[in-house]
């Protein structure tokens, strides 16, 4: 992107955001005692969260900010104390959120090196208000300072009641804290987010059993629409993505686990599962909720975990597992379930899975291919294990090599857009799935989480790739899409909430123009996937704004 269209994309942003709300800036070089202005920065975000309101903005500068034990919020007492340094009360609206966002172009980085509160947890950023975006922050170097038992520090957290948050574009690792730990609050999206090289080597035996990537915990059943979208764990010393003892359902979408448990020179540390989706424990009377949330777990990856790719781990009823893919892990699938009277583990019932692809364990065992699962009480069909007419091979993916995992994301934040376990043409994979109302190209869903064709745009004559826009940015009451190489074709469009409802849908025909009205929506951020009608091949997957 030129200099005059980075200059651009700030000055609609702001004035975009200038037209709702004030906007306030932070800067390692501030003062906690300046006017917040471009000029005159604060130092800190909780200052800048002393003087928002619903509606605006505070654009946190580039930079590393070094914090302080002096700079702690508050300090809690008890049984296990923490110490918030960072803690964000204020709420927005709907419509009228509260934005702590990296200014644009430019990366904060905040080290906690130096913050050891002796005998306290550390929780980097607490957040206890509704309607807040966090976008684009750094957060390393978290510690831990409490030594007996299994202890946590935490980078970002929702502990409170608050609801309707996004927490988009962060980066947590180099510490020995969790990644993101939510306990309360519905409608959470976290989207776009990595999480790394986390591990508590101080506190029990010192394999960091607490410190996984991200975890979600919801302890009431109406904390409902926690989604976790885009988001990658690796190098964690316990789990990638950790939902045990959930009371309420949640979706996690487009995210990639790989090498938890292990340090990052693959010293072994502590569980080291990929996903953990759901359970409550190993006891005989353990504290459920009335009805047994059943999650969704799809277009996610899993290699080279420490332990089980993907694990039900003891849940006490069945998930959705689509379109995932898991190989090198030991087993690849685990849908261990608790019985029902809580008393014992029995083999995986009431699941459902479908279109996933499993591929060579550390064991090399088949049988590890998917473990403890009851075939007559669950649904399993058109996946690649169980299935004798489908054979694997190195040869049915146009690449397997790791590395390609730990790439730079793209600069609108989305993951790498690689050929890692991509389905080769011809592969058996290929147009082998049964439709789970996902989008894919092809006459089928393709198995695993990545189709074999490129469905994010279109490919014209020339090979170079075109791309799609949406303008005006950010919308009003009508979007209008710009695809360079429409084919003659009539286009669905469908636009998608935060939560992943479907929230509008048109047919537009070959001679009308791809123009779409909002006006019925609510402003916020929503997802647009447009498809050429009646083959479902997707044209684009993308992301807009709608404000009046």
């Amino acid at each position: 992107m030129s200099n005059i269209s980075c200059l651009l994309t700030v000055v609609l942003f702001a004035c975009s955001i200038l037209a709702h709300g004030k906007v306030y800036y932070v800067a390692p070089n501030g003062s906690d005692g300046n006017a917040g202005t471009s000029s005159a920065p604060f130092l800190t975000v909780q200052r800048a969260h002393t003087a928002v309101a619903a509606g605006d903005t505070v654009y946190i500068r580039g930079g590393i900010y070094r914090m302080q034990e002096s700079q702690i919020f508050e300090k809690t007492t008890g049984s296990t104390p923490f110490a918030y340094v960072t803690k964000l009360t204020k709420s927005g609206t709907a419509g009228k959120r509260i934005n702590y966002w990296a200014y644009p172009g430019e990366r904060p980085v905040f080290d906690f090196s130096d913050v050891k509160p002796a005998g306290h947890r550390i929780n980097a950023f607490e957040v206890t208000g509704s309607w807040i975006h966090i976008k684009g922050l750094e957060v390393v170097g978290v510690q831990v300072t409490v030594t007996t038992g299994n202890t946590q520090s935490i980078c970002f957290s929702q502990t409170g009641a608050g609801g309707n948050n996004i927490y988009e574009e962060l980066s947590m690792h180099d510490g020995m804290a969790i990644g993101f730990y939510l306990t309360r609050g519905a409608n959470v999206l976290v989207l776009n987010c990595d999480a790394y090289n986390n591990w508590d080597n101080v506190s029990a035996d010192k394999k960091g059993g607490n410190v996984d990537g991200f975890g979600a915990h919801p302890n009431n059943a109406s904390y409902t629409g926690i989604v976790f979208r885009g988001c990658r764990a690796w190098f964690n010393s316990d789990d990638g993505f950790d939902i045990i003892s959930s009371y309420a359902a949640i979706t996690v979408e487009d995210c990639w686990a790989f090498y938890n448990g292990y340090s990052n020179d693959f010293e072994a540390l502590a569980n080291g599962i990929g996903f953990k989706m759901g359970g409550f424990g190993t006891s005989t009377s353990p504290s459920v909720p009335a009805v047994i949330p059943r999650h969704t777990i799809r277009h996610n990856l899993s290699v080279g975990n420490k332990s089980s790719g993907f694990y039900a781990n003891h849940h006490l009823g069945g998930n959705h597992w689509y379109n995932n893919t898991a190989y090198y892990n030991w087993p690849n699938f685990n849908m261990l379930n608790r019985r029902a009277d809580y008393q014992a583990d029995v083999p995986g019932y009431d699941h459902v899975l479908r279109n996933n692809v499993s591929y060579l364990t550390r064991s090399d065992r088949e049988h590890h291919l998917i473990t403890d699962i009851d075939l007559e009480k669950s649904t399993v069909d058109h996946n690649s294990f169980l299935n004798p007419a489908i054979t694997l091979t190195a040869a049915d993916f146009v690449s397997l090599d790791m590395t390609l995992l730990t790439l730079p994301r793209q600069p609108n934040g989305a993951l790498p857009d690689t050929d890692f376990m991509r389905p080769t043409p011809g592969s058996d994979l290929i147009d082998t799935g049964v439709e789970v109302g996902l989008p894919f190209s092809g006459a089928k869903p393709d198995l695993g989480y990545k189709e074999g064709q490129t469905v994010l745009s279109l490919k014209p004559a020339t090979s170079q790739v075109s791309a799609v826009y949406l303008y005006p940015v950010p919308a009003g009451d009508e979007l209008s899409i710009n695809i360079p190489a429409r084919a003659a074709k009539a286009v669905t469009i469908s636009i998608y909430d935060l939560q992943g409802r479907k929230v509008r849908s048109q047919q537009i025909e070959i001679t009308d123009a791809l123009l779409i009205r909002l006006c019925h929506l609510s402003d916020g951020l929503y997802f647009l996937e447009a498809c050429y009608t009646g083959t479902n091949e997707l044209i684009t997957r993308s992301k807009f704004l709608k404000r009046q």
